[in-house]
């Protein structure tokens, strides 16, 4: 028998976040939405106070269960952090990209860093640098370069559209050692902010998550010790391990991703939902789908789609747990999730008629809000690829 109900440490969290969501979130949406580049102050009293969003790790055992309590009322750590990350989604999704060391960073050096990186930088707030001007979804094809001198490594290139750019302390570097290698060449390094070389050269002025600000980043000649190379002071020019450890973070962080989208995109029905009926349009889930209007009809079709995102993010998370490869998954989440979330706020302004598009209420900053999600953690079209090379049992040569 499967069962879907939440345990109770899972719907405490749910409600305490959905508090924060609603009491904290909410009445600074606007504020932040407007002010872009502002750092919102009223997120430092979650500054270390979040663990991993969804708590602090519990003991595991070999299938991630906590091993003091049955496997009825205990959930992973990711499957908790889904939860969680839903409930600051349904609040504001800038707001929750906003809270002071939760960057993606900070994944990466969780998922892969050594003890020693951990107690130096697993304190600090880590942003994510991957993208360059010539180089987006194709994270192997990276110019920045890193070469070792002595015992230190000489950073060059350029990196744009890292979240959380101005506010971090350290980010996280891809570059690569040896361009020819290619995917094998790309490893990550962890650099810290005032490093000589290191230039936050500008702030992006965006469509939505407005208040997390996105940046560029210019090394010249960035000096780091040898051991900030992430996962390892010692590097093997032709093994993909260093690419394939960190692009395994993904596999993390792509069912996050959908659980923002998940939370953007209740929050667009919940109102929309209300207004209906405060117009006289009740829904009722007993009456033929056939004698039903339009709009009624059309609500339902987007309840199912959030349904549908929701059970594919909970399992991508629950095989994450549970230690099975869940590459697949992740993507069909991401694809799913960033997609119809992007429709289903559309639709809701739709729906709303002139509510959507007034200041009055959030629905159409969730609207903007909704689109980066089936952009950033790979895009829907790379998702798209991902899970046909995994359907296919194709690589990534054999199929692009």
């Amino acid at each position: 028998m499967i069962g879907l109900e939440l345990p109770k440490s899972a719907l405490q969290l749910k409600s305490m976040l959905n508090n924060v969501a609603i009491n904290l979130f909410r009445p600074i949406a606007r504020k932040y939405d407007e002010a872009e580049h502002e750092y919102p102050k009223e997120l430092d009293v979650m500054r270390g106070a979040m663990g991993g969003l969804g708590g602090r790790r519990p003991p595991e055992d070999s299938a991630g269960k906590g091993k003091d309590k049955p496997e009825s009322e205990s959930l992973g750590t990711n499957m908790m952090t889904i939860i969680g990350t839903e409930e600051m989604g349904y609040g504001d999704t800038g707001l929750m990209l906003s809270i002071p060391g939760r960057g993606l960073g900070n994944a990466a050096i969780a998922a892969v860093a050594t003890e020693e990186q951990k107690q130096k930088f697993g304190d600090k707030w880590a942003a994510m640098a991957i993208t360059e001007p010539e180089s987006g979804s194709d994270s192997g094809s990276i110019t920045t370069t890193a070469v070792l001198d002595g015992d230190e490594w000489v950073l060059n290139g350029e990196k744009i559209f890292v979240t959380c750019a101005d506010r971090c302390e350290v980010v996280v570097i891809w570059a690569t050692v040896d361009p020819s290698a290619g995917k094998a060449g790309i490893k990550s390094f962890i650099v810290e902010k005032g490093t000589p070389g290191f230039k936050l050269e500008k702030l992006e002025y965006k469509l939505g998550i407005r208040a997390s600000d996105t940046g560029t980043f210019v090394l010249k000649d960035c000096r780091i010790p040898k051991e900030n190379l992430l996962g390892s002071a010692e590097v093997k020019k032709r093994s993909t391990e260093g690419f394939k450890g960190v692009m395994k973070t993904f596999d993390n962080t792509r069912p996050m991703v959908a659980a923002m989208s998940n939370g953007v995109a209740r929050a667009a029905l919940e109102l929309t939902r209300e207004k209906m009926e405060e117009g006289g349009c009740k829904l009722d889930y007993h009456r033929n789908i056939n004698n039903i209007g339009s709009m009624e009809k059309e609500y339902y079709m987007l309840e199912a789609n959030l349904e549908a995102m929701r059970l594919l993010t909970y399992k991508a998370a629950w095989m994450a747990d549970n230690k099975e490869f869940n590459s697949l998954e992740a993507s069909m989440a991401k694809a799913k999730a960033g997609r119809c979330g992007t429709l289903i706020t559309q639709k809701c302004c739709e729906l709303l008629g002139p509510l959507g598009i007034s200041q009055k209420y959030l629905a159409e900053k969730w609207m903007r809000d909704s689109k980066i999600l089936d952009i950033f953690e790979g895009t829907g079209q790379i998702q798209h690829l991902i899970i046909a090379r995994n359907v296919l049992k194709l690589s990534s040569k054999e199929l692009r």
